[in-house]
């Protein structure tokens, strides 16, 4: 595919809730030959107010005004998923560069129609898994890729949070699945599983169950599963939004023959312990500033340029959206 030929990289920013106030957007104004022109929201007081908090110059309700600007080069969809592919479409069918919020649709057949037309049109996709870029998490992948603990065997990912009462069913697109695909899973856990392909490769075979068991939402609130990496190693994972609050967790951990390696994927600051057959000890502390998108999309801008490569496009995402579809596709 091709790289944006221009020394500038201007780009339209499609949707801008709370993912874009610290997290994202910022760091395209932020970083060396990278400005955003253009906010586009479908609400016109929502779309001007953002564009002047954050300095932006251009805002529209048109996403016909994005696609035909000829200076912007590149698209930064952060719209809910379902929308993900649509807002791609147009995008790559214009030209543009496209990074895309994850996770990358709200189903896997999506991605794949993503992928497909944006190699057809000869366009770059990128998606929004920055742990992959993240200090802490590369941390944790340097241990593993220099054998700290020895042989892999397994890896379990326990993710336990209390109900948030401030839910409203029809008001919160995370947890209606017509929107987000599968709730606070989706939303949650495609990080986790995600950052486990960076490490361990693909997941070749994946079974689970999930169920609605508060009823507070549409979407289901507890889910389990079991998994195998193309690499051997096997893995397993259980997720629950409706806990009490003394089994709020959050820990991945890595099982080698010779050591473990556990550490939290969310919040501040990331704690990597590491423990061997020695009885060696190592605690690793990473806080990661915000905007946290900040390094990943330096190598976006590095790969347009042709001085690097993003670790995190379409066919990687597309496969953690694969996988959070075979955990869930029995719960209807």
């Amino acid at each position: 595919m091709n790289s944006v030929t221009s020394t500038e990289i201007v780009w339209a920013v499609i949707g801008a809730g709370d993912v874009c106030e610290v997290k994202s957007a910022p760091a395209l104004n932020q970083l060396e030959g990278s400005r955003i022109k253009t906010v586009m929201r479908r609400d016109a007081k929502k779309a001007e107010d953002y564009a002047q908090r954050h300095g932006i110059p251009f805002f529209t309700t048109d996403i016909n005004e994005v696609m035909t600007d000829v200076e912007i080069n590149a698209i930064y969809i952060a719209t809910p998923p379902s929308t993900h592919a649509y807002y791609t479409f147009l995008a790559a069918r214009a030209g543009k560069t496209v990074y895309v919020e994850k996770p990358m649709a709200d189903n896997y057949a999506a991605c794949i129609d993503m992928i497909d037309c944006c190699k057809a049109e000869n366009v770059l996709l990128f998606t929004a898994y920055y742990r992959r870029s993240l200090p802490g998490f590369l941390k944790v992948k340097e241990l593993v890729d220099n054998e700290i603990i020895g042989e892999l065997r397994t890896v379990n990912i326990e993710m336990y949070q209390p109900a948030d009462t401030k839910i409203i069913k029809d008001t919160n697109w995370r947890v209606d699945p017509s929107i987000a695909g599968g709730g606070y899973f989706y939303d949650l856990a495609s990080h986790q599983l995600d950052f486990l392909d960076f490490i361990f490769g693909q997941i070749i075979e994946v079974k689970g169950i999930s169920s609605n068991q508060s009823a507070l939402y549409l979407a289901d609130d507890v889910t389990s599963a079991s998994f195998k990496f193309q690499n051997g190693v096997v893995g397993s994972g259980l997720w629950c939004f409706t806990t009490a609050q003394t089994a709020a967790k959050d820990l991945t951990t890595i099982v080698g023959n010779k050591g473990t390696i556990s550490f939290n994927t969310f919040g501040n600051p990331m704690i990597i312990k590491l423990s061997t057959d020695n009885q060696a000890y190592h605690f690793f502390e990473f806080n990661h500033t915000q905007p946290i998108q900040e390094l990943h999309i330096q190598s976006i801008l590095n790969q347009l340029s042709g001085k690097g490569i993003c670790p995190s496009d379409g066919i990687s995402a597309a496969r953690t959206s694969w996988v959070l579809e075979q955990i869930t596709k029995g719960a209807k």
